[in-house]
């Protein structure tokens, strides 16, 4: 019987799960990969492809409204009758917050998952779903050992200086710091970027863009300063996220307008970043193919975003040998790499344009003094890994 290793990534209203082989080495091609969506609606649906990307599942789970529990069985009861001659022998969790006490993956048990519970205050948007998953899959393979991977266990190696907001030491006492997140990414890019660039030891910067977007500086291969910090809408221009704003104008907006706690965290979260300053969406496709001057403001808005952070996280990092461009916009949309490329000319950084349009891993041009790379990360992977390591499987 063949063995793998699952991994599960979920939200508030859908579910991402991948399989890997552990047969020999383990794939980074995932066997099985896919996505329920409609989690807490009565429209629940299981999207599933195989490793060459054929479509094999397309399941409908109308009637009751769904929770993670519903979906997880559906899932495991689908991938039964499919893949019967598989075992899953463990499962590989992305658990968005770790804290201060994890900076590293974990096998979970009942302490580690009452301290996991403990930091929801710290990421109520996604801290909830990712533990809902751990529990439904702890009840449905109960002998099944479960690691959990942080997305703030990367950026733990960052100075203490650059994890500090200039609070006072009582309330930075409490844990209110810079945590950073999409760690697992950004660990996998540092892991993978000596097989495509001699200056993978040095001063490396990764952009992580995509609805949600971030940067990092990396010094060999530890981060040294990131754009995320307490909360997932710091930083830069999102999809519906605000990114970096001046606290006073959150004050003010509370005082003069009657705004709530509950109305802010929707506007920060789901109606600023492209969406807000567009008007029209938050998807970069379609604003990249619009017309419309507002499209074309929430576009250059997140290109000076990011060239404002490359600039800060290069002075981070001591000076700056390789940029990577990574997530859904960071590797597909060859416009927001030229114009970001095109204003850090003073950094080093020259773009070879027939190579940008190709999307080619390298697409620096050879007269410049900064490598630049687009490399297609694998969160997933970098997941099944720890969980492989882990366990010594």
């Amino acid at each position: 019987m063949k063995q793998g290793i699952l991994t599960i990534n979920a939200g508030s209203s859908s579910l991402k799960f991948a399989l890997f082989s552990l047969a020999d080495e383990l794939s980074q091609q995932a066997e099985v990969s896919g996505q329920i969506d409609g989690i807490g609606t009565q429209h629940t649906r299981l999207v599933a492809k195989n490793g060459a990307g054929e479509r094999i599942a397309d399941v409908h789970l109308d009637g009751e409204k769904t929770n993670h529990d519903i979906a997880i069985d559906a899932l495991l009861n689908w991938f039964t009758g499919s893949h019967a001659d598989w075992k899953i022998v463990a499962v590989g969790h992305r658990v968005v917050h770790g804290g201060d006490r994890y900076s590293r993956p974990i096998r979970l048990d009942d302490v580690a998952l009452e301290q996991l519970t403990r930091y929801i205050p710290l990421a109520p948007l996604h801290q909830p779903h990712n533990l809902a998953g751990v529990r439904a899959l702890e009840a449905l393979l109960p002998e099944v050992p479960q690691i959990a991977c942080f997305d703030t266990a990367f950026h733990r190696s960052q100075p203490e200086i650059a994890q500090m907001f200039g609070l006072p030491r009582s309330i930075t006492a409490d844990g209110y710091k810079r945590y950073g997140f999409h760690g697992l990414s950004y660990e996998y890019i540092s892991r993978t970027l000596p097989e495509h660039s001699p200056r993978a030891d040095g001063r490396v910067v990764v952009a992580h863009l995509g609805n949600g977007a971030s940067m990092s500086a990396v010094v060999n291969h530890k981060c040294v300063a990131t754009t995320l910090g307490f909360s997932t809408i710091d930083g830069l221009v999102m999809g519906t996220r605000v990114g970096a704003i001046d606290p006073g104008v959150i004050l003010h907006l509370m005082e003069n307008r009657g705004l709530s706690v509950a109305d802010m965290t929707q506007i920060l979260y789901k109606e600023s970043g492209l969406l807000g300053v567009s008007g029209i969406s938050q998807d970069m496709r379609t604003l990249l193919a619009s017309d419309k001057p507002e499209a074309q403001l929430a576009v250059d808005l997140f290109c000076y975003r990011i060239v404002r952070e490359l600039g800060s996280l290069a002075a981070a990092a001591g000076g700056l040998d390789a940029l990577v461009f990574t997530g859904g916009i960071g590797e597909n949309a060859a416009e927001v790499r030229r114009r970001v490329c095109l204003q850090c000319e003073w950094l080093g950084i020259y773009l070879d344009p027939e190579a940008n349009a190709r999307r080619d891993l390298r697409i620096s041009a050879p007269n410049s003094s900064v490598d630049v790379l687009v490399i297609p990360t694998n969160e997933e992977w970098m997941i099944a890994y720890h969980a492989q390591t882990l366990l010594g499987l």
